[in-house]
């Protein structure tokens, strides 16, 4: 009797779908709304549906020209996820906030939507109420604006974005790649996070605040970027790494290095560092079946009890659970 094939195991189901409405107001600030709609773009490895949706067919945007609309406000209380871009100021809505507008994010939020500014979108999450009593930013030219219009919210100046769990909003203009790239990471882990960042060639995860965007007076003649030591160390994060190699590297001074490293990056060398090594330990989680000693060590960690406290201080998870939630 000839042998018969076991039949191939059945394929895993697909993830459900996750509609993104990105509500696009007259004014809106074209790179803002681009962002969201390339990132949540519909991919065979995502289960994201975008539409871009309006109060008519058009919307003006400030770049001069109009864009067509996909869908209507009736589009937003039913979406997982609502986006609000930016606006310039002069053109944002939010200071005479159509009442149809106020009243399809309110009911989003009331339905459980996610609710996410980018850059000067706060300004209509906040005139719709949604921002109450929560922490939030905005592009650092008009925090101020933001923080006097509104003084329920609770202003973090120095952040790329903040996540209050279901209402999340971005700093000025590109932090909205940051905050997008964020929510990728929550949805579907790292290394999918990681894929779409390497294919719009922006950085998975960048540390520090939009302070360091903000002019200063200048001190010394431009130095160097220390970009390429960045680029080293991430390549040697299996390795003991100290800020005298870091500092060498780069052929400073350690405390020019110290110094010139929070400038660019508005954070510390040693922090950098490790939040480096545990994005690479949650894509290796994420994409191998090491154990929790081999992951500690090609990231650098070290051990398996380190790995498990800086997850825990960290993401407010242990590896393993980490491993669970986002292996597919």
């Amino acid at each position: 009797m000839p042998d018969v094939a076991p039949p191939a195991p059945p394929a895993p189901p697909a993830p459900p779908t996750h509609r993104v409405a990105i509500l696009a107001l007259d004014g809106v600030t074209p790179l803002d709304l681009s962002i969201p709609a390339q990132i949540f773009n519909s991919r065979p490895e995502t289960p994201y549906t975008t539409t871009v949706c309006g109060l008519g067919d058009t919307v003006a945007t400030t770049g001069g020209f109009s864009l067509t609309t996909g869908g209507g406000l009736d589009q937003v209380p039913t979406a997982d996820t609502v986006i609000v871009p930016g606006h310039e100021p002069g053109s944002r809505p939010q200071t005479e906030l159509p009442d149809e507008v106020r009243d399809a994010l309110r009911q989003a939020r009331e339905q459980g939507s996610r609710m996410v500014s980018i850059c000067t979108g706060a300004f209509v999450l906040a005139a719709a109420g949604l921002l109450d009593g929560l922490r939030a930013t905005t592009h650092w030219l008009h925090i101020d604006e933001l923080e006097r219009s509104y003084p329920s919210l609770t202003i973090e100046r120095d952040v790329l974005y903040v996540d209050e769990g279901d209402v999340l909003t971005s700093a000025g203009v590109c932090c909205g790649i940051d905050l997008c790239l964020h929510l990728v990471r929550r949805d579907l882990g790292a290394a999918t996070a990681n894929r779409i960042a390497r294919g719009l060639v922006a950085a998975p995860h960048r540390d520090g605040g939009q302070a360091q965007y903000i002019p200063a007076p200048v001190t010394e003649a431009g130095p160097t970027s220390l970009s390429g030591t960045r680029d080293w160390a991430l390549h040697h994060l299996d390795e003991p790494i100290t800020l005298r190699m870091l500092a060498r590297h780069a052929g400073v001074s350690p405390r020019t290095f110290m110094r010139r490293f929070s400038a660019e990056t508005g954070t510390t060398p040693l922090q950098w560092l490790l939040n480096a090594r545990l994005s690479k330990a949650r894509e290796l989680l994420e994409t191998t079946d090491d154990s929790m000693e081999q992951v500690a060590r090609a990231c650098g960690i070290g051990t398996a009890a380190n790995l498990r406290l800086h997850f825990r201080r960290s993401l407010n998870t242990t590896p393993t659970a980490y491993r669970r939630m986002f292996t597919h």
